[in-house]
C-alpha cells in the first residue's frame, strides 16, 4: 500500500508539471496571451518536474528489475517442473515395463501426435503405432490416450498439492 501511494504521488506530480508545461507550450504557438509566473514559481515548477522524471525513472528501474527477476523465477520453475515431468515419464516408463520402442512412440502420444505423424516420424507403419500404442494403454492399465495422460496429470497434481517439487514414486 505504502508502494503504491508513493506511485500515485509521483504520478500526479509527473502529471501536474506535464500539463503546466505543455499548457506553456501550446499557449505560446497559439499567441495566447497569460498572465506571466514569477520566476520562483516558474523554478519551483521545473525542479517539481525534474523530480518527478527523477522518481518516475527510479519507480520504473526498481519495477523493470522486479519484473526481470520474477521472469526469470517463472522460467526457472518451468524448467523443474519440465525436468520432474520428464522424471516422471522415465519413473512410469520403467513402471510398466516398456521397450525402447514403446517408450518413443508413448512420449509422442502424450505430445499429442496423431497414429500417422508418429509412424511417419518413427518410420515405421500405422499399424505398428496402432499395436504399440495398444500395448503401452494395456502396460498402463488404460483405455487410451486421455486416460494415460490424466495419469501423469494426476501424479503431477497431488505432488503440487502436498507442496513437494519432485514426483511421487508409485506403490
Amino acid at each position: 500500500m505504502k508502494g503504491g501511494l508513493a506511485i500515485a504521488v509521483v504520478f500526479v506530480l509527473q502529471a501536474a508539471c506535464a500539463v503546466f508545461f505543455i499548457s506553456d507550450i501550446v499557449a505560446s504557438v497559439l499567441g495566447l496571451e497569460t498572465e506571466p509566473l514569477n520566476w520562483e514559481t516558474r523554478e519551483l515548477m521545473e525542479i517539481g518536474a525534474a523530480i518527478g522524471l527523477v522518481l518516475g525513472m527510479g519507480f520504473g528501474a526498481v519495477m523493470l528489475m522486479r519484473a526481470i527477476r520474477e521472469r526469470n523465477l517463472a522460467r526457472e520453475r518451468l524448467r523443474r517442473a519440465s525436468g520432474a515431468f520428464m522424471d516422471l515419464l522415465d519413473e512410469r516408463f520403467a513402471e510398466w515395463g516398456l521397450t525402447p520402442a514403446e517408450r518413443d512412440v508413448a512420449l509422442f502420444a502424450i505430445k499429442g501426435l496423431s497414429l500417422a505423424e508418429i509412424a511417419v516420424l518413427r518410420n515405421t507403419s500405422e499399424g505398428t503405432v496402432k499395436a504399440q500404442t495398444n500395448a503401452i494403454y494395456r502396460k498402463a492399465g488404460v483405455s487410451g490416450r486421455p486416460q494415460l495422460l490424466s495419469l501423469f496429470i494426476d501424479d503431477l497434481m497431488r505432488d503440487e498439492i502436498a507442496g513437494r517439487g519432485a514426483p511421487r514414486s508409485a506403490a
